[in-house]
């Protein structure tokens, strides 16, 4: 694999992969191999602001190596049963949003580094850069936005990042990704476009935006079209929406088993959303015929 034409802190990340942690061997291999340099410093982005030495950068990638684990051994579970195991959202939510331990050492990192190292992660990234983002940036005018299940803010930084007039809220239920989401976009100079809030937007309504960003909400909701139909309300007239989904996807806060992207989109036409272009991308190829895989579904709705 040549590296030479990618950063240092890619560079040092592919090297820790390399030391402790070969089951993830493949990914930087294969993410090169198909994004190239633009993969490598679009990554690089993330870990220069986030990492300041490599104690970080290990730290982090211990955090993505456990959530990615326990991710595999709930897949082959799934496999087997074809269900999720029985679970409430407050239990979920106890289990996860609200475990400040598990959130900030394992969940958090791991699904920031998930966005670069799991190829349909990247590849759903990519499809929000060419459908959502080069369009509100082409749009002019309202550039304001609000991104619901804010998580990491890989998502808002992308935006604020790449429209300077561009200004967004974000909203989630726990704590600690408020905090990491805020301690992210501090370290990339962006936060002072953007406003973060502890909130649960069925109980408390947000204030309609023309853009919204929902991303792998849903299948973490007991009752996903209940939640569509608040986020529905916070889309001004004439707006548009990113919202997507995990399907087939086993996770500990996953509970809401979507099959295919058609039972998605089903949910966001209940709730009033009207679908302008859909992408689909799966983790890998099923091992064997009938076996269901991750996908990621992103939807662009108006």
């Amino acid at each position: 694999m040549i590296t030479s034409n990618v950063g240092p802190k890619v560079q040092r990340l592919i090297a820790l992969i390399g030391e402790k942690y070969k089951l993830s061997k493949n990914l930087t291999v294969r993410a090169l191999t198909e994004f190239g340099v633009t993969w490598a410093e679009d990554f690089e982005l993330i870990l220069d602001s986030l990492f300041l030495n490599d104690e970080d950068l290990d730290s982090a990638m211990k955090g993505y190596s456990a959530f990615s684990l326990d991710s595999m051994r709930r897949q082959k579970a799934f496999e087997n049963v074809r269900e999720y195991p029985k679970k409430t959202f407050a239990e979920a939510a106890g289990e996860v949003y609200f475990n400040e331990a598990h959130m900030m050492r394992e969940y958090l990192p791991g699904l920031l580094l998930s966005h670069f190292l799991w190829l349909h992660h990247y590849r759903q990234l990519r499809f929000f850069d060419t459908a959502f983002l080069v369009p509100m940036g082409q749009a002019g005018g309202d550039t304001r936005f609000a991104e619901v299940g804010v998580g990491t803010a890989v998502y808002s930084r992308r935006i604020l990042d790449r429209i300077p007039e561009a200004r967004g809220t974000g909203f989630d239920i726990s704590p600690f990704s408020c905090a990491f989401a805020i301690q992210h976009l501090r370290a990339a100079a962006v936060a002072d476009r953007f406003t973060m809030n502890q909130q649960d937007i069925i109980v408390s309504p947000i204030e309609p935006v023309p853009w919204l960003v929902c991303v792998e909400v849903l299948e973490h909701l007991e009752q996903p079209v209940h939640f569509l139909k608040a986020l529905r309300q916070g889309l001004a007239p004439g707006g548009k929406a990113f919202i997507t989904a995990a399907l087939n996807a086993a996770h500990a806060d996953h509970i809401y088993l979507y099959r295919n992207a058609e039972e998605v989109l089903a949910h966001l036409e209940i709730a009033g959303f009207r679908l302008e272009q859909l992408f689909v991308a799966a983790a890998y190829t099923p091992p064997a015929k009938g076996v269901p895989v991750p996908l990621a579904a992103a939807f662009i709705v108006y």
